[in-house]
């Protein structure tokens, strides 16, 4: 089995002074190495194939046999860590909360424990026939949320 943390350190030392991060790595039981990075901006092919030439160049293939593929978080991937959350800020996200509950809203801010969201929703109100759209801001516990992605509106 190969060892992950190996990948990770060497993933992690190219990556220092980017704008480039590490959201996952997984190793399956083939030895097959996913690295999954992140950016403040934009993702490019050549910023991953950069990547995955320099942690190949720091193994012997004659010792270890794998396969590494480097790829981008891609859009409708749940977010995982702390910093995709903050560049998401002022932008639409899609959450499940572990109740089961899902909702669409804006992003205002994230902490390393919770998120605050602002988004739409229709109450009744006293005195009027038909509910009214009332904006609701709400902080939700990491904790609590199953899933948060980025929310991408087609219309």
């Amino acid at each position: 089995m190969i060892d992950i943390q190996k990948f990770r350190t060497i993933a992690e030392n190219n990556l220092v002074d980017s704008e480039l991060f590490i959201v996952d790595i997984k190793c399956s039981f083939s030895n097959e190495v996913e690295i999954l990075i992140d950016s403040d901006f934009v993702v490019s092919i050549d910023k991953c194939i950069d990547l995955s030439r320099k942690i190949e160049a720091e193994f012997d293939r004659e010792i270890e046999d794998f396969e590494l593929t480097v790829a981008s978080s891609g859009i409708g991937q749940p977010l995982k860590v702390f910093r995709q959350y903050k560049k998401l800020i002022g932008k639409n996200i899609e959450i499940v909360l572990k109740t089961g509950i899902k909702l669409v809203a804006l992003l205002k801010d994230a902490t390393e424990e919770s998120l605050t969201v602002v988004y739409t929703e229709k109450v009744a109100v006293e005195g009027k026939k038909r509910k009214q759209e009332v904006e609701k801001e709400v902080e939700y516990k990491l904790e609590d949320i199953k899933s948060t992605i980025e929310y991408l509106d087609f219309k």
